[in-house]
């Protein structure tokens, strides 16, 4: 297992091939659509498998839709593709530790944010085509996620985003002090089970609840996905940036005499790296 220091190191190399991969922006809208596919995927999973338990009103509801919700986040890190929830911890390490600019955090951020945006409503427009989703216990559990979203306050949504992302990042956090795989996919597991049965906000996964609806003429309006988009995004950005990275950057100690070559350069020319943090953390974990 790494130690601290060494977690915050690979995080802040990750952060640093985050920017290099900005450098060819095609390349990360594609990654993060990807990503923004893959948690779309792990909605209709949960819809699908826990529907009829949510109209039976039965208690296993929460466990179930947790426990399946999970192969999303598991296969954005294994697969490879850049997600805005983990790289509002990522990001911030790397501007702590220097081998990227806050400005340059920032922006890459904005990126990989929308761009996970494209990639959902991309994916619930095919969902809409699919017609899975337009009738039975999956879609109608679609149906009262989206209602219950809607009927949150501005508070809610900020403190229950601030949650799930304590939640997801903790997840990255430790998957990265891991070098075996099956155990990095156990910690992940863990981390998006107890965020989906809690009931925290998940900001890209939110991006399909109402991608869903907003394409398909549902009873929801753009201000409110806009509500939640900034409500859910800025706890999330807060659970992920403060209350795991800077934490823990805190608690790592001042960054390690050798960090100081990398950070010297972080405008050279991208090399051909697997440009993102899930994937960076896996490799180099695993040394």
């Amino acid at each position: 297992m790494l130690t601290l220091p060494e977690t915050v190191d690979v995080h802040a190399k990750a952060a640093h091939a985050k920017a290099q991969l900005a450098r060819t922006p095609l390349r990360l809208i594609v990654s993060a659509m990807l990503a923004g596919m893959w948690i779309g995927v792990g909605d209709v999973l949960m819809w699908s498998a826990a529907g009829p338990l949510h109209v039976a009103g039965d208690p296993m509801e929460k466990l179930v839709a947790g426990s399946v919700f999970a192969a999303a986040l598991t296969i954005v890190v294994f697969a490879g593709s850049e997600l805005a929830t983990s790289a509002m911890m990522i990001l911030p390490l790397g501007a702590v530790r220097r081998t990227i600019s806050w400005f340059k955090a920032a922006g890459v951020l904005l990126g990989i944010f929308f761009s996970n945006m494209l990639g959902a409503f991309a994916f619930s427009w095919v969902i809409i085509q699919t017609g899975v989703l337009g009738h039975g216990a999956a879609g109608e559990f679609a149906a009262d996620t989206l209602a219950g979203k809607i009927s949150h306050t501005p508070s809610e949504l900020f403190w229950r985003g601030v949650m799930c992302n304590v939640l997801v990042c903790v997840a990255i956090w430790a998957a990265a002090r891991l070098k075996n795989e099956v155990a990095k996919a156990v910690i992940i597991f863990w981390g998006v089970l107890a965020f989906i049965a809690s009931g925290f906000e998940h900001v890209v996964a939110n991006m399909t609840t109402f991608g869903l609806g907003l394409l398909s003429g549902g009873d929801v309006t753009w201000a409110d996905f806009g509500t939640n988009m900034a409500f859910v995004g800025l706890g999330n950005l807060v659970g992920g940036a403060i209350v795991i990275g800077l934490a823990y950057a805190f608690v790592a100690g001042k960054a390690r005499a050798d960090d100081a070559t990398l950070a010297s350069e972080p405008d050279e020319e991208p090399e051909p790296v697997i440009a993102n943090a899930e994937a960076d953390f896996a490799a180099s974990s695993a040394r």
